[in-house]
């Protein structure tokens, strides 16, 4: 007896599993990649800060700068061991600088010097011009072209971040706020330029090979600080080294796996306007870490930029 069979009309009607599409995976990872990102401030004040215990407790901006670079580099070149990857062709080798001298040195050394005067919370908010930055950083380095609507939200979530800080500021900006912005044209440089190398040589490999070609400049630099700096290492406290252990292990290395594998799916210009969220998740790490107050403006101005996020997200962005 021929079992019944399920005619073709009943099957089109049967729920299927789709895949998540390129462009949606990627925004899920960008997002995670900016989660872990989120809280590096944070924890880089309670590096060069050491806690409440005050200054004198902390570790030296750079220290936390290069010695964070040195340690992923070590647990970059593990995993490329492990994975026996290939050395990165020669063409590669260019936009690998860009990101070592952008994502690796710059941002962190900028940031850790910053953040011995700034407030976790407003360095936050001035970070929030990074998807700005690193979409003029995609179109300048070629292959995307926004269109002039993902310009405008840009430009509106950029200026929103922008008017926080002067709020917050009272009008006025720090000193240290130019290290901060200095820090953003660097990072949107080596986010750009990842995110594009990423496509071909994987955004794992795109971040570890950066890391481990820094190593050999860092290595000299980072032995002779701890000699010179073996005092104020040694009355670090945990607090200063729990905050190292965390730029070192997650901001450093863990968090551009996401980061770069996102873009690499999604789009540079398009995922980097995941990063908008950021100061204010920026900011709610600030508020657990350090014990910042966290303000209903705040949270206002977090739900304008969301909507400003999403909003970017549907616009068109060609991409070649």
């Amino acid at each position: 007896m021929t079992p019944p069979t399920t005619p073709p009309s009943a099957l089109a009607a049967i729920p299927t599993r789709n895949r998540l599409g390129d462009e949606t995976t990627g925004m899920l990872l960008g997002l995670i990649g900016v989660a872990i990102f989120s809280l590096t401030l944070p924890f880089t004040r309670l590096a060069v800060g050491g806690g409440e215990a005050g200054a004198g407790f902390g570790l030296s901006p750079v220290f936390v700068a290069l010695g964070r670079a040195l340690v992923a580099a070590v647990l970059a070149g593990g995993w490329l061991y492990w994975k026996r990857a290939p050395l990165p062709p020669r063409a590669a080798l260019p936009a690998l600088a860009m990101v070592a001298g952008g994502c690796v040195i710059g941002f962190p050394w900028l940031t850790s010097i910053a953040m011995q005067t700034l407030p976790a919370a407003h360095g936050a908010v001035l970070v929030g011009i990074l998807p700005l930055a690193t979409a003029v950083f995609a179109a300048l380095l070629g292959g995307e072209k926004p269109s002039a609507g993902f310009w405008i939200m840009a430009i509106i979530g950029s200026a929103l971040v922008a008017a926080f800080a002067l709020r917050q500021s009272g009008g006025s900006l720090h000193l240290a706020d130019l290290a901060v912005f200095l820090a953003v044209v660097l990072a949107a440089m080596g986010y750009a330029a990842g995110g594009r190398l990423s496509q071909t040589l994987g955004g794992q490999q795109t971040i570890c090979w950066a890391l481990v070609l820094s190593a050999p400049l860092l290595l000299p630099v980072v032995g002779w600080l701890c000699w010179d700096q073996a005092a104020r290492i040694a009355r670090a406290s945990a607090a200063a080294w729990t905050g190292f252990a965390y730029v070192c292990v997650f901001s450093m290395f863990i968090g551009f796996f996401f980061w770069y594998r996102g873009m690499a799916l999604g789009g540079v210009a398009r995922v980097g306007q995941v990063q908008l969220v950021q100061p204010f998740l920026t900011l709610l790490g600030a508020t657990v870490v350090l014990g910042e107050a966290l303000e209903w403006p705040t949270v206002i101005f977090a739900i304008a930029v969301i909507a400003v996020v999403g909003t970017g997200r549907k616009m068109q962005v060609k991409r070649a």
